[in-house]
């Protein structure tokens, strides 16, 4: 390729909703996932079609989501596959299914880490937001049972007013369980997010003491803190090291996470693969790109429209368009999207003001 646009912006990770069924019932579900798996779900040719176009031009993280990936009972072969071709394959359950076999089956298959969902630190807090009794029970058994077949495993947690004063036990809950990574997720109100968005969306103020929180966290925590859907967190962390820095007279050595990437990665560096094929920016931004049955991904990917608008910080308006954290935060585009129906308009749930006059960062 010698277009250095496209140079620029290589796909890092894909996101594939391998099927819109699940076995739970979460209020904040942003496939509206169903008990039955969908009659336009891409076959396991389709899939395994889909799996060696994205490797014809790219080396992604592949991340085999739902509704619950489990469900499908080719989801190993699938695995399998991407593996042969030299993806990197994980995968994103809700554990509640996961057994010893199972456990085998996606080691065998070339998996090489498993985030498992859990937003509570009790299984109170936990079950009341997966819908299902005893879901906090079953993915600590689903978890017990990667450790026995020595599988990487993150805990992944959506942050809502219901947990919000519970994070620090859930992150202290994490390590005690051996996991390698604590990922926290700001909802997106779209799908039956949209639906709960007054009673679970936390305040553009609490987004800040959580982000703070988890900056203050991750310089001594034992294993890896990332916010998913907060791209102001890397705001925060240059604001931090740099007032780290004034007051120590020293330089702040950031993680290289967050020297290496900036906020909002959807369609630049992100994109999200519909269980029917469609190509969207991210999971949380329902506007396609076109689908993979149709249209190359490839094509999809170095030609929309849509991904070169996302690319293009310049083109973003309101107090993001004026903010000198532009490039390394960017505002979600979901969020945007789904409050105005403009995914290049200013991120709703920040609460930071710009200054007048900047110098982008």
């Amino acid at each position: 390729m010698n277009n250095p646009s496209i140079q620029h912006n290589q796909l890092r990770m894909l996101f594939w909703e391998t099927t819109a069924a699940c076995n739970l019932k979460c209020i904040h579900c942003r496939a509206m996932a169903t008990e039955n798996r969908d009659a336009e779900e891409l076959s396991p040719e389709q899939s395994i079609d889909l799996l060696r176009s994205i490797a014809s031009f790219a080396r992604p993280v592949v991340v085999l989501s739902g509704g619950e990936p489990l469900v499908r009972p080719d989801i190993y072969d699938i695995a399998s596959f991407g593996t042969q071709l030299g993806l990197k394959m994980v995968l994103a359950t809700n554990g509640t299914t996961l057994d010893t076999a199972s456990a085998h089956r996606l080691k065998d298959a070339g998996i090489q880490r498993v985030s498992v969902s859990i937003d509570g630190s009790d299984s109170a807090g936990h079950d009341a937001f997966r819908g299902v009794p005893g879901a906090f029970d079953s993915a600590l058994s689903g978890i017990e049972s990667l450790k026995g077949v020595g599988m990487p495993f993150q805990i992944n947690t959506s942050v809502t007013r219901a947990n919000l004063g519970r994070l620090p036990q859930i992150l202290e809950m994490t390590k005690s369980l051996g996991a390698c990574a604590l990922h926290l997720f700001l909802l997106v109100p779209t799908g039956c997010g949209k639906q709960i968005a007054e009673d679970e969306m936390i305040e553009p103020i609490d987004y800040e003491r959580v982000l703070n929180w988890l900056y203050d966290s991750s310089r001594t925590a034992s294993i890896d803190l990332k916010a998913t859907c907060a791209p102001h967190y890397f705001r925060i962390v240059r604001q931090q090291a740099s007032a780290e820095s004034r007051e120590q007279k020293a330089e702040i050595t950031m993680h290289p996470l967050h020297a290496e990437t900036k906020g909002c990665l959807a369609g630049s560096a992100v994109c999200f693969v519909s269980h029917k094929g469609d190509v969207y920016p991210c999971g949380y931004l329902p506007v396609s790109a076109g689908n993979v049955l149709h249209t190359p991904l490839q094509r999809i990917w170095e030609e929309s429209e849509l991904f070169k608008q996302l690319r293009d910080p310049s083109l973003l308006t309101g107090k993001c368009g004026g903010c000198q954290f532009i490039r390394v935060c960017g505002g979600c585009r979901a969020r945007a999207y789904a409050e105005t129906g403009d995914y290049l308009s200013q991120e709703p749930y920040c609460a930071y003001e710009p200054r007048k006059a900047h110098v982008q960062i």
